[in-house]
């Protein structure tokens, strides 16, 4: 027999054998899960019992559902589509990345696109300019949580957006002018003599609005319902934000604003980030039943994770035991060399940590980047009976916005 006529087929001619499963080995794996008879779905199902008149709240990536338990049926409120003003403010925050990127685009390829986009964002800036008023701040976007500082929001906005006009005049005639170290000394942060609030304070008091006005109505809904926390099971269900973003308690901007809101009277492991969970559909205002539809499902999710945890510390009692560490209180100083997390806002002045935060939810996927501040408006809210006039927003309050000449 000859080496060539022994040498296996090339290309794939001959189709791979199917991989083969032992029927009685497969029956025991199925014993005890992937069926809805094994052992373990009747475990899940009676942990389920145990805790179905228990509080459930399920948050998704627009809304919160209430299940109170004992078969009653949800409420659900729409929290981040209802949310009035979030793009109008987004619009602002995204400011300064825009500079930025015109930079990136143009050091990369100053025959590329970014002349263009430059037009066309300084149109939409003086589009954007023209349409900025005290009246559309208070009677038209009208938030509830702005109420009183409509006027230092129009006025913010002014400033934002004539910055943004002259730093986008200035690259389309000095092409050279567009440069990252330019950006940061004239427009984001200083120490520019011409720059009197830098750009970073805007995208820092804009972050801190939106994350207010979320958790005001957060903590007002909940509060509403005077929740036992103690009992009350949730879970952040499906995506939140970027793909890679909001997967972790600590940067889930939503986990959060629930947690102050049981004044941290929630168990830690009552909390269960659920990226792939079932999502019931955005909440039209009036259909509950998508979300009721769910309740099972989301009982049986919860229930089963945690009494799958607890079978932990029978099965191997005398181990150590596993407990979520908790946030650390990272502060930061200007010896600090890099950071793993978020830094400790310390006050509504602390602008290393807020900076800092901004650097951080752009570098880091895991950060949601409109909850670079949310926690800390939290806090503020919290320990002000969740009244936002007795809030400072940094960034805004205190800025000498309204007596600068553009």
């Amino acid at each position: 027999m000859s080496l060539q006529a022994s040498a296996p087929p090339v290309g794939g001619d001959r189709a791979a054998p199917a991989a083969y499963e032992s029927p009685e080995l497969i029956d025991l794996f199925r014993a005890y899960t992937a069926s809805p008879t094994s052992i373990g779905a009747h475990f899940v199902q009676q942990a389920a019992r145990t805790t179905a008149d228990h509080p459930l709240i399920v948050a998704t990536g627009t809304d919160l559902a209430l299940f109170p338990g004992g078969r009653q049926p949800p409420e659900v409120m729409g929290y981040r589509l209802s949310t009035r003003g979030f793009k109008e403010l987004a619009a602002v925050s995204h400011l300064g990345p825009a500079l930025s990127t015109l930079a990136r685009m143009k050091q990369v390829d100053e025959r590329g696109p970014w002349r263009e986009d430059a037009e066309s964002l300084l149109a939409s800036t003086r589009r954007a300019r023209l349409a900025n008023s005290v009246e559309l701040w208070r009677d038209r976007i009208a938030v509830g949580a702005y109420v009183g500082r409509e006027a230092p929001i129009a006025a913010m906005v002014d400033y934002a957006c004539a910055l943004t006009e002259r730093q986008l005049e200035r690259a389309l005639t000095e092409p050279d002018s567009l440069t990252a170290a330019n950006l940061r000394r004239e427009f984001l942060e200083g120490p520019s003599p011409e720059l009197a609030v830098p750009i970073n304070r805007v995208m820092v008091a804009t972050f801190f609005l939106t994350g207010m006005d979320l958790a005001h109505r957060l903590i007002r809904w909940c509060d509403g319902h005077d929740l036992l926390w103690e009992r009350t099971m949730v879970i952040i269900a499906g995506r939140q934000g970027r793909p890679t973003s909001g997967v972790t308690v600590e940067t889930n901007s939503v986990a959060g604003v629930v947690h102050a809101a049981s004044r941290g009277r929630l168990p830690r492991r009552h909390l269960i980030i659920a990226p792939h969970a079932p999502v019931f559909p955005t909440y039209d205002g009036s259909d509950r039943e998508p979300a009721g539809a769910l309740e099972a499902d989301y009982r049986g999710l919860w229930s089963g994770l945690l009494a799958t945890s607890d079978l932990g510390a029978e099965m191997f009692d005398g181990y150590p035991p596993y407990e979520a560490r908790p946030r650390e209180d990272t502060r930061i100083d200007a010896s600090t060399v890099s950071v793993s997390e978020m830094p400790t806002i310390s006050a509504a002045d602390d602008w290393l940590a807020m900076t800092t935060r901004l650097r951080i939810v752009m570098e880091d996927s895991r950060q949601l980047l409109s909850g670079a501040v949310t926690d800390f408006a939290s806090r503020q809210l919290v320990d002000n009976d969740n009244d936002p006039a007795r809030v400072t927003v940094p960034g805004l309050d205190g800025e000498p916005y309204a007596e600068l000449e553009r």
